[in-house]
Protein backbone atom coordinates (compact mmCIF):
# COMPACT_ATOMS: atom_id res chain seq x y z
CA UNK A 1 0.00 0.00 0.00
CA UNK A 2 1.15 3.46 -0.79
CA UNK A 3 0.07 5.39 2.25
CA UNK A 4 1.94 8.64 1.56
CA UNK A 5 0.64 8.74 -1.80
CA UNK A 6 -2.88 7.77 -1.35
CA UNK A 7 -6.27 9.49 -2.03
CA UNK A 8 -6.72 9.28 1.23
CA UNK A 9 -3.66 11.20 3.05
CA UNK A 10 -4.56 14.01 0.39
CA UNK A 11 -7.75 13.92 1.76
CA UNK A 12 -6.75 13.78 5.18
CA UNK A 13 -4.74 16.77 4.51
CA UNK A 14 -7.38 19.01 2.83
CA UNK A 15 -9.15 18.54 6.23
CA UNK A 16 -5.71 19.59 8.08
CA UNK A 17 -5.92 16.66 9.52
CA UNK A 18 -2.16 15.17 8.58
CA UNK A 19 0.49 17.08 7.19
CA UNK A 20 0.93 16.22 3.66
CA UNK A 21 4.51 14.76 3.02
CA UNK A 22 6.31 16.52 0.70
CA UNK A 23 9.54 14.49 0.77
CA UNK A 24 9.58 10.73 1.80
CA UNK A 25 12.44 8.29 1.78
CA UNK A 26 12.11 5.42 -1.28
CA UNK A 27 9.49 2.76 -0.84
CA UNK A 28 12.38 -0.28 -0.41
CA UNK A 29 14.06 2.34 2.58
CA UNK A 30 10.72 2.91 4.15
CA UNK A 31 9.87 -0.69 4.02
CA UNK A 32 13.37 -1.74 5.89
CA UNK A 33 12.16 0.46 8.73
CA UNK A 34 9.18 -1.70 9.08
CA UNK A 35 10.90 -5.15 8.71
CA UNK A 36 13.42 -6.94 11.78
CA UNK A 37 15.75 -9.74 10.46
CA UNK A 38 12.99 -12.27 10.92
CA UNK A 39 11.03 -10.53 8.51
CA UNK A 40 13.21 -10.51 6.14
CA UNK A 41 14.57 -13.85 5.72
CA UNK A 42 10.69 -14.68 5.64
CA UNK A 43 10.78 -12.64 2.34
CA UNK A 44 14.22 -13.74 0.90
CA UNK A 45 13.21 -17.30 1.11
CA UNK A 46 9.56 -16.26 -0.73
CA UNK A 47 11.50 -14.48 -3.20
CA UNK A 48 13.77 -16.77 -4.36
CA UNK A 49 11.15 -19.96 -3.52
CA UNK A 50 11.00 -21.67 -6.82
CA UNK A 51 7.50 -23.73 -7.87
CA UNK A 52 7.58 -27.37 -6.86
CA UNK A 53 6.58 -28.03 -10.76
CA UNK A 54 7.84 -26.02 -13.53
CA UNK A 55 5.01 -26.37 -15.93
CA UNK A 56 3.52 -23.03 -17.14
CA UNK A 57 -0.63 -23.08 -17.56
CA UNK A 58 -2.26 -24.53 -21.06
CA UNK A 59 -3.14 -21.40 -23.78
CA UNK A 60 -5.96 -19.70 -22.61
CA UNK A 61 -6.46 -20.57 -18.77
CA UNK A 62 -4.66 -17.34 -17.80
CA UNK A 63 -7.10 -15.55 -19.46
CA UNK A 64 -10.33 -17.35 -18.06
CA UNK A 65 -8.61 -16.54 -15.06
CA UNK A 66 -8.00 -13.36 -14.81
CA UNK A 67 -11.32 -12.43 -16.26
CA UNK A 68 -13.17 -14.92 -13.23
CA UNK A 69 -10.94 -12.83 -10.49
CA UNK A 70 -11.39 -9.57 -12.43
CA UNK A 71 -15.32 -9.69 -12.22
CA UNK A 72 -14.70 -10.81 -8.54
CA UNK A 73 -12.97 -7.90 -7.79
CA UNK A 74 -15.77 -5.63 -9.11
CA UNK A 75 -18.27 -7.55 -7.40
CA UNK A 76 -16.70 -6.54 -4.08
CA UNK A 77 -16.09 -3.41 -4.63
CA UNK A 78 -19.09 -2.50 -6.08
CA UNK A 79 -20.49 -4.06 -2.89
CA UNK A 80 -18.56 -2.23 -0.22
CA UNK A 81 -19.15 0.94 -2.28
CA UNK A 82 -22.81 0.83 -2.25
CA UNK A 83 -22.41 -0.38 1.19
CA UNK A 84 -20.46 2.52 2.35
CA UNK A 85 -22.94 5.48 0.40
CA UNK A 86 -25.93 4.10 1.37
CA UNK A 87 -25.10 3.99 4.87
CA UNK A 88 -23.93 7.81 4.67
CA UNK A 89 -27.07 9.14 2.98
CA UNK A 90 -30.61 8.81 4.80
CA UNK A 91 -32.23 8.62 1.40
CA UNK A 92 -30.49 5.63 0.53
CA UNK A 93 -33.02 3.14 1.78
CA UNK A 94 -31.88 0.46 4.70
CA UNK A 95 -28.04 -0.22 5.24
CA UNK A 96 -26.52 -2.97 7.37
CA UNK A 97 -24.06 -0.41 8.94
CA UNK A 98 -26.09 3.10 9.83
CA UNK A 99 -25.08 6.30 10.08
CA UNK A 100 -25.88 7.73 13.65
CA UNK A 101 -28.69 10.13 13.48
CA UNK A 102 -29.63 12.10 16.74
CA UNK A 103 -33.54 11.92 16.80
CA UNK A 104 -35.19 15.45 17.03
CA UNK A 105 -35.30 16.85 20.54
CA UNK A 106 -32.38 14.99 22.40
CA UNK A 107 -29.92 16.47 24.52
CA UNK A 108 -26.76 18.47 23.19
CA UNK A 109 -24.72 15.83 24.60
CA UNK A 110 -26.26 13.40 22.07
CA UNK A 111 -25.85 15.34 19.28
CA UNK A 112 -22.05 16.30 19.81
CA UNK A 113 -21.39 12.88 21.47
CA UNK A 114 -18.57 11.52 18.46
CA UNK A 115 -18.56 7.71 19.63
CA UNK A 116 -21.51 6.54 17.59
CA UNK A 117 -19.61 7.80 14.34
CA UNK A 118 -16.34 5.96 15.34
CA UNK A 119 -18.34 2.90 15.74
CA UNK A 120 -19.72 3.28 12.57
CA UNK A 121 -16.38 4.35 11.06
CA UNK A 122 -14.72 1.48 12.68
CA UNK A 123 -17.29 -0.93 11.54
CA UNK A 124 -16.85 -0.30 7.95
CA UNK A 125 -13.25 -0.57 8.54
CA UNK A 126 -13.94 -4.23 9.51
CA UNK A 127 -16.48 -4.90 6.39
CA UNK A 128 -13.37 -3.91 4.18
CA UNK A 129 -11.09 -5.58 6.27
CA UNK A 130 -12.97 -8.85 6.01
CA UNK A 131 -14.56 -8.53 2.13
CA UNK A 132 -10.81 -7.52 0.82
CA UNK A 133 -8.34 -10.14 2.61
CA UNK A 134 -10.88 -13.18 1.42
CA UNK A 135 -10.96 -11.32 -1.90
CA UNK A 136 -6.90 -11.05 -1.85
CA UNK A 137 -6.47 -15.15 -0.64
CA UNK A 138 -8.32 -15.79 -3.77
CA UNK A 139 -6.67 -13.70 -6.41
CA UNK A 140 -3.52 -15.44 -4.94
CA UNK A 141 -4.53 -18.85 -5.63
CA UNK A 142 -5.28 -18.05 -9.12
CA UNK A 143 -2.13 -16.56 -9.31
CA UNK A 144 -0.61 -19.62 -8.06
CA UNK A 145 -2.64 -21.89 -10.23
CA UNK A 146 -1.67 -19.63 -13.26
CA UNK A 147 2.07 -19.81 -13.90
CA UNK A 148 5.30 -20.26 -12.01
CA UNK A 149 6.18 -16.71 -12.19
CA UNK A 150 2.84 -15.69 -10.66
CA UNK A 151 3.00 -18.54 -8.30
CA UNK A 152 5.99 -17.09 -7.05
CA UNK A 153 4.30 -13.85 -7.04
CA UNK A 154 1.50 -15.14 -5.19
CA UNK A 155 3.98 -16.81 -2.33
CA UNK A 156 6.02 -13.10 -1.64
CA UNK A 157 2.34 -11.56 -1.50
CA UNK A 158 1.42 -13.53 1.14
CA UNK A 159 4.60 -12.87 3.16
CA UNK A 160 4.57 -9.38 2.71
CA UNK A 161 0.82 -9.61 4.09
CA UNK A 162 1.64 -11.90 6.78
CA UNK A 163 4.02 -9.21 7.87
CA UNK A 164 2.98 -5.93 7.45
CA UNK A 165 -1.34 -6.84 8.60
CA UNK A 166 -0.58 -5.61 12.49
CA UNK A 167 1.16 -2.45 10.93
CA UNK A 168 -1.59 -1.47 8.27
CA UNK A 169 -3.99 -2.39 11.17
CA UNK A 170 -2.36 0.28 13.65
CA UNK A 171 -1.68 3.21 10.66
CA UNK A 172 -5.91 2.82 9.42
CA UNK A 173 -7.13 2.45 12.80
CA UNK A 174 -5.58 6.34 13.53
CA UNK A 175 -7.99 7.93 11.14
CA UNK A 176 -11.08 7.46 12.95
CA UNK A 177 -9.27 9.24 15.83
CA UNK A 178 -7.85 12.16 13.00
CA UNK A 179 -12.13 12.41 12.27
CA UNK A 180 -12.90 13.14 15.58
CA UNK A 181 -10.78 16.60 15.30
CA UNK A 182 -12.80 16.97 12.24
CA UNK A 183 -16.16 16.36 14.10
CA UNK A 184 -15.29 18.87 16.75
CA UNK A 185 -14.21 21.82 13.93
CA UNK A 186 -17.34 21.44 12.27
CA UNK A 187 -19.65 21.67 15.33
CA UNK A 188 -17.65 24.51 16.51
CA UNK A 189 -18.29 26.24 13.29
CA UNK A 190 -22.66 24.91 13.35
CA UNK A 191 -23.15 25.17 17.30
CA UNK A 192 -26.41 23.55 17.90
CA UNK A 193 -29.08 26.20 19.93
CA UNK A 194 -30.08 25.12 23.42
CA UNK A 195 -33.19 22.49 23.62
CA UNK A 196 -36.77 24.46 23.30
CA UNK A 197 -34.97 27.18 21.49
CA UNK A 198 -37.62 28.63 19.22
CA UNK A 199 -36.48 29.66 15.49
CA UNK A 200 -37.72 33.15 16.37
CA UNK A 201 -35.62 33.53 19.35
CA UNK A 202 -32.55 32.71 17.27
CA UNK A 203 -32.91 33.40 14.12
CA UNK A 204 -29.03 33.70 13.97
CA UNK A 205 -29.27 29.73 14.32
CA UNK A 206 -31.99 28.81 12.01
CA UNK A 207 -30.05 27.13 9.65
CA UNK A 208 -26.98 25.82 11.54
CA UNK A 209 -28.84 22.72 13.68
CA UNK A 210 -27.79 19.80 11.60
CA UNK A 211 -25.13 21.61 9.36
CA UNK A 212 -22.15 20.67 10.81
CA UNK A 213 -23.46 17.01 10.62
CA UNK A 214 -24.32 17.14 7.68
CA UNK A 215 -20.93 17.81 6.11
CA UNK A 216 -19.08 16.35 8.36
CA UNK A 217 -20.90 12.61 7.01
CA UNK A 218 -20.36 14.12 3.49
CA UNK A 219 -16.39 14.07 4.23
CA UNK A 220 -16.66 10.47 6.73
CA UNK A 221 -17.96 9.09 3.58
CA UNK A 222 -14.95 10.90 1.01
CA UNK A 223 -12.22 9.05 3.68
CA UNK A 224 -14.28 5.54 3.55
CA UNK A 225 -14.42 5.69 0.13
CA UNK A 226 -10.90 6.89 -0.18
CA UNK A 227 -9.38 4.39 2.48
CA UNK A 228 -11.26 1.77 0.36
CA UNK A 229 -9.61 2.29 -2.69
CA UNK A 230 -6.21 2.29 -0.83
CA UNK A 231 -7.11 -1.45 0.54
CA UNK A 232 -7.92 -3.15 -2.27
CA UNK A 233 -4.17 -1.46 -4.33
CA UNK A 234 -2.28 -4.87 -3.45
CA UNK A 235 -5.27 -6.86 -5.06
CA UNK A 236 -5.58 -4.96 -7.91
CA UNK A 237 -1.94 -5.20 -8.07
CA UNK A 238 -2.04 -8.84 -8.20
CA UNK A 239 -4.69 -8.83 -11.35
CA UNK A 240 -2.85 -6.81 -12.97
CA UNK A 241 0.16 -9.00 -12.76
CA UNK A 242 -2.72 -11.71 -13.73
CA UNK A 243 -3.76 -9.30 -16.76
CA UNK A 244 0.05 -8.58 -18.12
CA UNK A 245 0.90 -12.49 -17.86
CA UNK A 246 -2.22 -13.60 -20.10
CA UNK A 247 -1.13 -11.38 -22.41
CA UNK A 248 2.14 -12.68 -23.11
CA UNK A 249 0.85 -15.49 -24.11
CA UNK A 250 -1.37 -14.13 -27.01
Amino acid sequence: MKFHDSNLIRILADLCLVEAAESKPVFAERLGQWLDFSDAITLHAAHNARAASSSTAQPGVQSVVGVAVEEEFVRTRTALVDSITKSCSANMGEARIRLPTPKPGVGNEVVVAYEPYRRFYVAHQGAMELSIRSLRTRVRQALSRASTALKQLAALDEALDRILCVRERQLLSTVPLLLEKRFEQLLKAHPQPPVGTRQADAPALRRQPGEGLADFCKELQGVLLAELELRLQPTAGLIEALRNEANKQK
